[in-house]
């Protein structure tokens, strides 16, 4: 076979591009395979095409965001923090700049100057970029060959080790269509099954549709179920959100839409909206009741802009007959009034799928891999990082955060893996 490499790498996304780069640091000769026409398409849809690289919280902070798949994460985020992902892109000429939400992004706001930077790299190292081949099948060495074989719609490739960074289901305009999980699954991987994460939600009652475009800027939506007849929390996201014609949008939505797909039924579970978690319940009764001259004079409406958009609390007023002053408030109205501010039901029916979902949860069981190699406990010489395991964090840069760890620590481990046995 006359393409022949040492290490081979599948998908030039953000952990393939520095797992090429990575690997081929001392002159191993690499080849990089991306199914798109260029490399780094995610990279440059990503944070409304400025790409929020990573959070601005040290590796600790990296692995309580990611719940139970921190663990894992540890020691590839421990070798390359937060920190030293920035460093990288300084050294790259891409100087970045810290948001007040702690989202790290480009100084040019560019991500095209992230995706750019990245390939530069790699490719100053003399990684081989094919583009434009999707990988339809991977032969992993036998008795009769030592080499895998990576076979494309156009060619063929030999590899000594080879690296999966293909990605998972979001965004599959991207090219990121779960082509990974077939080929792992053969070579005896676990897949848990795919689902869309950090995704818009769909629902809601007619009056909140129609609010489409309102923001609430600071509210906390949480995802409940019923378990031996108690409530039980299975996610909390303070943040913002918006209300959108189909559903709900923003971070405070799409960051709780994890627990709901793993939870297999939206049936099962209850999505509330505090519109007032800077309030607790009994101030929030205290300035309902407020008697007083001044304060019984207002217009609920008036008092609820205070916290609210004015669409929004023009509504809640609307629709729980609130459109009075504070004094004429009727009590049983007061308490629906508080229920609705901080514990609303949003009739949450579905999400927008994979071709919304920002990133895949579900993915190769992290059991069978190495959390500080990314070397696969299945298949000696194969190694998977970035979105095809199964990790997920939160809106904020953490899962190019993951995916830069890990792909780095790919590159490394698969390139001292070769060193070792020559």
């Amino acid at each position: 076979m006359s393409n022949t490499f040492q290490i081979g790498v599948i998908g030039a996304g953000a952990a393939g591009l520095l797992a090429a780069a990575e690997a081929a640091r001392d002159g191993i000769s690499v080849v990089l395979i991306e199914k798109n026409n260029k490399a780094g398409v995610k990279i440059l849809m990503s944070g409304g095409t400025r790409c929020n690289v990573t959070h601005n919280t040290d590796a600790k902070g990296i692995v309580r965001a990611f719940g139970t798949g921190g663990r894992f994460l540890q020691p590839s985020l421990g070798a390359f923090p937060p920190k030293e992902v920035v460093e990288m892109f300084n050294r790259l000429d891409v100087p970045t700049k810290v948001e007040e939400t702690g989202k790290v992004f480009p100084v040019s706001n560019r991500a095209v100057h992230v995706r750019d930077a990245l390939l530069k790299q790699a490719l100053d190292r003399g990684v081989r970029l094919v583009t434009g081949q999707a990988v339809k099948t991977i032969d992993a060495p036998d008795a009769i060959s030592a080499t895998w074989c990576i076979h494309t719609d156009v060619e063929s490739f030999g590899v000594d080790r080879i690296i999966v960074t293909s990605g998972g289901k979001s965004w599959p305009g991207c090219g990121t269509t779960g082509d990974g999980y077939g080929w792992l699954k053969g070579m005896g991987h676990k897949i848990v099954k795919p689902r869309p994460a950090l995704v818009p939600l769909i629902g809601g009652s007619n009056w909140m549709n129609a609010l489409s475009g309102v923001t609430l800027s600071d509210c906390e939506v949480s995802v409940v179920t019923r378990k031996n007849d108690k409530q039980e929390l299975l996610s909390r996201r303070r943040s913002s959100l918006l209300l959108t014609h189909h559903g709900f949008s923003g971070p405070a939505a799409m960051d709780v839409s994890g627990a709901l797909t793993a939870a297999g039924s939206f049936d099962v579970c209850q999505v509330l909206l505090d519109s007032v978690p800077q309030i607790n319940e009994t101030q929030l009764r205290g300035h309902l009741n407020d008697r007083t001259r001044e304060g019984g004079k207002r217009s609920m409406v008036s008092l609820m802009t205070q916290w609210l958009p004015k669409r929004l609390a023009n509504s809640f007023a609307q629709e729980l007959n609130a459109e009075c002053t504070v004094a004429e408030l009727p009590k049983v109205t007061c308490n629906r009034l508080i229920d609705a501010l901080k514990r609303l039901p949003l009739n949450v029916t579905g999400t927008a799928g994979f071709p919304k979902a920002e990133v895949t949860a579900g993915g190769v069981e992290l059991e069978e891999v190495n959390p500080k190699t990314m070397e696969s406990l299945r298949t000696p010489g194969l190694f998977i990082a970035g979105e095809v395991l199964n990790v997920d964090g939160p809106i904020g840069g953490y899962n190019f955060q993951a995916a830069f760890s890990t792909g780095r620590a790919a590159g490394i481990a698969a390139a001292k893996s070769l060193t070792y046995h020559q």
